[in-house]
């Protein structure tokens, strides 16, 4: 276990506020935080903060001093969540933990710019979108991130139960003859909500 004194992680005082009171609750004099990174997708990242004690922490873990409490996180952890803050957020609906976290932004949080970007666009305006519009679809480009392209199918391909198929034998081949450098292409759409949905919400 490796002890140092410059996070790489910021809490706002809200957050570092709700911490400490969590910890007076427990009776914790000496309150540590482990922070982890549970999902590191950009489709859904999601983050684990949880008060521990010192027999939870591990050998590997990175522990760095706060106002009041240590935070312990895992070394891939510490890598993905530099720069990161930390928030706490009270709303009618519920409270809790807000991370904030450019790292692993949302997918469709960031401008469509770039050369990689500009020619997957061109490629599914000129060769995607004519073949999907003869069954009533259309595709939108969302994002290109780590050279993995993501996107989003509407009208007639929402919903559709050949999307996969599209998708795969369709839209993923041409974009990969026509920009090579291409790694992936995700599909980001919520197929629930078509207007004739093959695939449905659980309830």
């Amino acid at each position: 276990m490796s002890a140092t004194t410059q996070s790489p992680i910021k809490f706002t005082d809200l957050a570092r506020d709700a911490v400490l009171r969590f910890a007076d609750m427990g009776g914790d004099s000496s309150p540590a935080v482990r922070i982890q990174v549970s999902s590191p997708s950009p489709l859904d990242p999601r983050y684990e903060i949880t008060l521990i004690d010192d027999q939870e922490k591990c050998e590997e873990d990175l522990v760095f001093g706060q106002q009041g409490f240590e935070v312990v996180m895992d070394p891939e952890s510490a890598k993905l969540l530099d720069g990161a803050s930390v928030d706490w957020v009270e709303s009618l609906q519920q409270s809790g933990f807000k991370v904030e976290n450019s790292n692993l932004a949302p997918i469709g949080s960031k401008p469509l710019e770039g050369p990689l970007a500009d020619r997957v666009q061109q490629v599914i305006e000129q060769y995607v979108n004519p073949g999907v519009a003869q069954h009533g679809g259309h595709v939108t480009l969302v994002e290109v991130r780590d050279k993995i392209v993501y996107l989003q199918m509407g009208g007639g391909c929402q919903g559709c139960g050949m999307a996969s198929v599209t998708l795969s034998q369709g839209i993923e081949r041409i974009l990969k003859e026509q920009v090579p450098e291409i790694v992936g292409i995700e599909d980001v759409t919520n197929h629930s909500a078509g207007d004739s949905p093959y695939f449905t919400s659980e309830k």
